[in-house]
């Protein structure tokens, strides 16, 4: 898919960033990890700028993996299936308020930001790190024979297709067309995967490929969560941190612009964003119901911070995409920080004007 996509956005090196970007769009639909979906697509990224004659140092192979990374991690936002972390503020917005969120209640409000946002990475991407070289020679010919090597679509590369396909259809029109939520579709997916006949791999054949470390990490993190709730300790540190800002009567926008603040800052320091989501969702939530301020809508506004947790653009370890894409030697810290630190501040800023217009308008935030 990505290559089909690369060969025909053209040759210059303006098209070929957008190739990027819009290959993380089109990726997000269908595998729900940005680590899977980035490592699908460095190597990619890595045959072009070989390709190409790039050596590492250049500004032109730095921006495209810049793109890799940045891309898929913005998306993370836009759609609800793309990331773990998304699944798990919802998990606990279900625990707490007993609401749930569909897939296309999260599309609709998250993916005008996104695709916004990904004008803006594009445009600063090309602006902050001008590519030397202008257009490829021989480019779409490469492309071009790295697809034909990759051979004829197999029978069960069609089945993951018509899967996938069926996935999405059923996450789409969850509440609309029947009652199934996000999480029996996927366990179902993965099912019929695994089915004789029907599905293309066996357990014995899945089991190596699990990574049981980031299983672990997914339940203590949610266990981190689950304790701060049921302990109380949530309920706590909420009272403490509207007391500390004195938040109580503060407006809905005031509130949004303090805690999406303070989870941007905050994310400096975690590697990974299903962490942060799990240490602090819980707490959000257990703020949004101290304030006591007409218009707090304690759901719509936990959907729109838990964008800010995605955002990770700013370290190389900030999140392991950004490792992955880092680890190829042809991004460096100071590339991140150089597009980081303006992209970081600029999605603030649009989640304050988002939160004041457009989500308003939905009705997320009073």
């Amino acid at each position: 898919m990505a290559l089909v996509v690369m060969s025909h956005v053209g040759v210059k090196s303006s098209r070929l960033v957008i190739g990027v970007i819009f290959v993380g769009f089109i990726l997000s639909f269908f595998v729900p990890s940005t680590t899977a979906r980035v490592s699908c697509m460095v190597p990619i990224v890595v045959g072009i700028i070989r390709a190409f004659g790039l050596e590492k140092g250049s500004t032109f192979a730095a921006v495209l993996m810049m793109a890799v990374a940045q891309a898929d991690s913005l998306w993370n936002i836009g759609i609800k299936t793309a990331a773990a972390q998304n699944m798990v503020a919802i998990g606990f917005i279900q625990q707490v308020l007993g609401k749930d969120i569909s897939w296309l209640e999260w599309f609709i409000a998250a993916a005008p930001y996104a695709a916004v946002m990904s004008v803006i990475l594009y445009q600063l991407l090309i602006h902050v790190m001008p590519p030397e070289i202008k257009e490829m020679p021989g480019g779409k010919e490469a492309l071009q024979k790295m697809l034909k090597e990759m051979g004829p679509v197999s029978v069960n590369e069609k089945k993951l297709l018509i899967i996938s396909c069926l996935l999405l259809f059923f996450w789409v029109t969850e509440k609309k067309l029947h009652p199934f939520d996000t999480t029996t579709v996927t366990i179902t997916g993965i099912m019929l995967m695994m089915l004789p006949r029907i599905g293309f791999m066996s357990w014995k054949d899945a089991v190596p490929h699990i990574n049981w470390g980031t299983v672990a990490l997914f339940g203590v993190g949610i266990s981190l969560g689950t304790a701060l709730l049921k302990s109380g300790a949530a309920i706590w540190l909420a009272n403490h941190f509207v007391a500390l800002f004195g938040m109580e009567t503060m407006t809905p926008l005031v509130v949004i612009a303090i805690l999406a603040f303070f989870l941007t800052v905050i994310h400096l320091g975690f590697a990974s964003a299903t962490g942060l989501a799990s240490a602090m969702i819980p707490i959000v939530i257990a703020v949004l119901q101290s304030v006591k301020t007409p218009g707090i809508d304690v759901l719509g506004m936990t959907m729109i911070l838990q964008y800010t947790i995605c955002f990770g653009y700013i370290l190389p370890v900030n999140a392991p995409q950004n490792m992955i894409a880092y680890s190829t030697g042809y991004i460096t810290s100071k590339d991140f920080l150089k597009t980081g630190i303006p992209f970081t501040i600029i999605s603030y800023c649009m989640i304050l004007l988002f939160s004041a217009t457009y989500w308003h308008w939905l009705g997320y935030v009073g």
